[in-house]
C-alpha cells in the first residue's frame, strides 16, 4: 500500500465534514424567517422541535425535515417589484421581493405542488403553484423602500399586484387579497 496515498486520502476525508459544515453554516447567516416543509427536494434543517419551535407546534405544523430561508437567502433571489393598492389604507404601495415560485424552486419544490401558506396569526391559504405562477405572486420583504416589520405586514408577505390581475382587479378592494397572507413564516408543500 502506498503510504503517501493513504495519508493524503485520510487527511482529505478528515476535512470533508468540516468543509460541509462550513458550507451549511454559510448558507444561513441569520435567523430562519421562512420554513418550507413537506415535498421539498432540498433540506437544511431537521424536524420540528415542540420545545423550541413554539409557533409551529401551536399551529400544528409537523415535519421531519425542511428548507429554511433567512433574510440573506431571500435577498439572493431575483427581486420583483409591484405596486398594488392595499386594502388597509386604499393607497398604492411599492412592494419588493422574490417571486414565490423562485423561492419554491430554491427549496426544490415540484412545479405541480400544492402549497399551504401559513401566517403568524394562524391564517392558512391553500394555493397551487400554477396559481402562484400565473398571479406572479411575490414573497415581499420590503414596502415603500423599507423592510416589512414583524408586527406589521412582515417580515414576509405573499402578495400579488391585484390591480392588474383579471381575477382580482374588478373585485372590491377588501376582497382582493384573501390569498395573500401577511406575516408569512411557513409553507407546507404537498404533491399536486
Amino acid at each position: 500500500m502506498n503510504k503517501r496515498h493513504f495519508l493524503g486520502t485520510a487527511a482529505l476525508a478528515g476535512l470533508l465534514p468540516s468543509v460541509n459544515a462550513s458550507a451549511a453554516d454559510a448558507a444561513r447567516t441569520g435567523p430562519g424567517l421562512l420554513t418550507v416543509s413537506g415535498a421539498v427536494g432540498k433540506t437544511n434543517r431537521g424536524p420540528v422541535d415542540p420545545a423550541l419551535d413554539q409557533l409551529m407546534a401551536k399551529h400544528g405544523v409537523k415535519f421531519d425535515k425542511a428548507y429554511v430561508f433567512d433574510a440573506e437567502a431571500l435577498r439572493r433571489l431575483p427581486v420583483v417589484r409591484i405596486k398594488p393598492t392595499l386594502e388597509y389604507d386604499s393607497k398604492p404601495h411599492a412592494l419588493a421581493g422574490p417571486l414565490l415560485t423562485s423561492v419554491m424552486e430554491a427549496a426544490g419544490v415540484p412545479a405541480d405542488a400544492m402549497l399551504a401558506l401559513r401566517a403568524v396569526d394562524g391564517y392558512v391559504v391553500p394555493l397551487r403553484m400554477a396559481d402562484a405562477r400565473s398571479y406572479r405572486m411575490i414573497v415581499a420583504t420590503e414596502i415603500d423602500g423599507g423592510p416589512l416589520a414583524l408586527g406589521g405586514l412582515g417580515p414576509q408577505w405573499a402578495v400579488y399586484e391585484a390591480d392588474t390581475l383579471p381575477a382580482f382587479k374588478d373585485k372590491p378592494l377588501k376582497e382582493r387579497f384573501a390569498l395573500c397572507p401577511w406575516g408569512l413564516y411557513s409553507i407546507e408543500v404537498t404533491r399536486g
